[in-house]
């Protein structure tokens, strides 16, 4: 099963979001469409391993990385060597950076590497990493910054009506921040993602002003997120359980941010930090912490799937999967997997278990 080709696919999908975003860190306010990065890996006896990126304005450099870097160091390779070949390449590739671009096409290979060995064996994901315990994953809504009150009641009522019982927010103003509670009422879930943009004591005043809303957990309360020493200091100081680790990479990070106790609910990111074989690893990392993994996935392809397989192996009975909650023009792996009721079901098929709609890539696939 060598490695025959290698081909980055980026597609930029149309969406609305119930009102206007607001500007984030994905992207400038009035966003209008998603961009993602496929990777589709094609072996010499006929497979096909699908992967993805984390997108949006960094589709650009992580393709980059793909095409002249990453792609010619893996044509003729066995692709069932998963840990072998990433092991290779970050050696090969380290002076060039340990995050970014390159780890994001790093973490696409390997999920498309994974995709590749369960069609070979005729297994789905799950299998591989030991069996799935549940055939129906909890799903919350991760809503877009609005930085609106009224916008953010009516798409909190909306998640709602749709059947969520689990939100997020990615609001940073008190006041719409109570307004989204008010509107969910007591018995909806909410948690609280602000994307670093405290210091220490900007976060502590601010984790004593949301205490009374009952989250379930803040995340990413401090500028830089690497400050892990600060996040222990707040962990210390404040009631509600800590999230981070969307922006972490390397297996050290993670164990850096969980030995001084920095955090609750740890989050890798799939697409962003080495894949479904680094999935694996935190996930026993975090369960020597006694910490929960809650992994990040603000994205709707392979990199989606390879979140899903790896919370159903090897996630506690609470586990969700996080939904971005846009309204797309279309769906990368079609209506398989859209949440009903609040739940997502696991492909069962080998690999991953779904392949991206190829008409969704001729329709809206770029550059």
């Amino acid at each position: 099963m060598k490695i025959a080709s290698i081909e980055a696919i980026a597609l930029r999908i149309p969406f609305t979001v119930g009102g206007v975003p607001a500007a984030g860190v994905w992207g400038g306010a009035g966003m209008q469409a998603a961009d993602s990065l496929l990777l589709k890996v094609s072996t010499d006896d006929g497979l096909v391993g699908w992967g993805e990126t984390f997108g949006f304005v960094g589709v650009p450099a992580a393709r980059a990385a793909i095409e002249q870097m990453l792609a010619p160091a893996c044509i003729g390779r066995d692709a069932s060597q998963i840990n072998e070949i990433g092991l290779d390449l970050q050696r090969s590739f380290h002076v060039f950076g340990r995050s970014g671009p390159l780890f994001y096409g790093l973490s696409a290979l390997d999920i498309a590497l994974w995709d590749l060995c369960g069609k070979a064996a005729g297994l789905p994901v799950y299998r591989l990493l030991g069996g799935a315990r549940r055939g129906q994953l909890p799903a919350y809504a991760s809503l877009i910054r609005y930085a609106d009150a009224e916008a953010i009641a009516v798409n909190v009522r909306r998640a709602i009506a749709d059947g969520y019982r689990s939100l997020k927010l990615h609001e940073v103003d008190l006041a719409v921040i109570r307004t989204a509670r008010a509107a969910a009422g007591p018995d909806i879930e909410i948690t609280l993602d602000t994307n670093c943009p405290w210091t220490l004591h900007q976060a502590i005043d601010m984790a004593r002003a949301l205490q009374p809303l009952s989250l379930r957990w803040l995340e990413e309360p401090l500028w830089p997120p690497e400050n892990y020493a600060g996040l222990a200091a707040l962990r210390r100081r404040c009631a509600i359980p800590l999230a981070t680790g969307e922006n972490a990479t390397t297996l050290m990070e993670f164990e850096h941010l969980l030995r001084i106790g920095a955090v609750d609910v740890v989050q890798p990111s799939p697409a962003k930090m080495g894949g479904i074989s680094a999935l694996r690893d935190v996930f026993a990392l975090a369960r020597a912490h006694n910490a929960q993994v809650m992994v990040h996935t603000f994205y709707d392809g392979p990199g989606l799937l390879a979140a899903m397989h790896a919370t159903a192996a090897l996630g506690d009975a609470d586990a969700m999967i996080e939904w971005r909650y846009f309204d797309m023009a279309a769906q990368v792996l079609g209506n398989a997997v859209v949440p009903r009721d609040g739940m997502i079901a696991l492909p069962a098929g080998p690999g991953l278990g779904l392949d991206p709609d190829p008409e969704v890539i001729r329709r809206y696939r770029i550059g």
